[in-house]
């Protein structure tokens, strides 16, 4: 028995759902656009991204930025990822991207096809300095090398194989050098390959490729024989960073923020950014934030070298 006494038949119900269906449409549709409950104040406006893309020598410090931003202009989200200055040079030729972070500079023929694809043209801007670091594990003894014995270790052509021939006596089974290197679309590779093996050599094969600088350190930090080169922003406690002389009988120097502006350290180098065309809104309010003495900040905070003052142009 119905405890109600209302009689309901069966072929009542399909009425029934309809008319309900149309009720809570009725509802739906009298409430405004964008409600977000009560006490919500409405839905939050729409905010404005910025991609940025590349160096993973510059990721963390892209990351750092990125964080901070947030604060500064809350309706800013700049986005960030790494993959390489390659990778970024390559969304900036596309019209993918709106920053590209490199840590070498664009070539004629990237910036001949970003013309092409986009009809702009690749704008540079220098927003830092690295030291890049040549890592041993802690354990290892040495403690400087010269540009010379690193193209021994690292070139196509170069003879040194073993941490004995360079006078350097390693625990049993450790002699051996372990070559540790970056795969060929980051900019960390391409400006070793330029400042350290020369014009015109190649690596020597059989190195271990990594993707990313901190894989590089991390490596370096398990393999008792391990040589690598990576970011001095990402040295840790596990790895020693070798002083570095530009040839027998020099002064080896450290990398240091020092030793990298008065340019002592020699294997330094720029750390770029870079848009289709001159910026316009909020991409140009960001890259100017980034000059700023807050923006500046940061890169020495997170390991790197900051712009002098005035040091913010091409």
């Amino acid at each position: 028995m119905n405890p109600t006494g209302i009689q309901v038949r069966r072929s009542s119900l399909p009425t029934l759902t309809r008319a309900a269906g149309a009720l809570a449409l009725a509802v739906l549709a009298s409430l405004p656009l964008g409600c977000s409950g009560p006490g919500s104040g409405g839905s939050a406006p729409a905010k404005t991204v910025i991609q940025n893309t590349g160096s993973d020598t510059m990721v963390n410090l892209a990351q750092a930025w990125a964080e901070e931003y947030a604060k500064v202009a809350p309706g800013v989200s700049v986005e960030v990822s790494g993959g390489g200055s390659g990778t970024g040079i390559a969304a900036l030729e596309n019209g993918t991207v709106d920053i590209a972070n490199s840590s070498r500079t664009v070539e004629p023929r990237e910036a001949e096809i970003a013309r092409k694809n986009t009809g702009k043209e690749p704008k540079e801007y220098l927003v830092g300095y690295d030291a890049l670091a040549v890592y041993v594990n802690k354990a290892n003894p040495i403690d400087e090398i010269t540009l010379a014995q690193l193209a021994g270790i690292y070139a196509e052509d170069g003879k040194v194989t073993k941490w004995s021939e360079m006078g350097v006596t390693m625990p049993a089974g450790a002699d051996e050098i372990i070559r540790i290197s970056r795969q060929s679309n980051s900019g960390t590779y391409a400006y070793f390959r330029e400042a350290v093996l020369g014009n015109g050599h190649d690596f020597k094969l059989g190195s271990r490729d990594m993707h990313g600088s901190k894989d590089v350190v991390e490596l370096v930090s398990k393999t008792p024989g391990a040589i690598g080169y990576s970011g001095m922003g990402y040295t840790t406690p596990e790895v020693k960073m070798l002083r570095v002389a530009r040839k027998a009988g020099d002064t080896a120097w450290a990398p240091t923020v020092e030793n990298t502006l008065t340019q002592a350290y020699p294997i330094a180098r720029p750390l770029l950014m870079y848009t289709l065309g001159e910026p316009a809104g909020e991409v140009k309010a960001y890259l100017d934030w980034v000059h700023s003495p807050a923006g500046q900040a940061i890169v020495r905070a997170t390991g790197y070298v900051p712009l002098p003052p005035g040091g913010a142009e091409k």
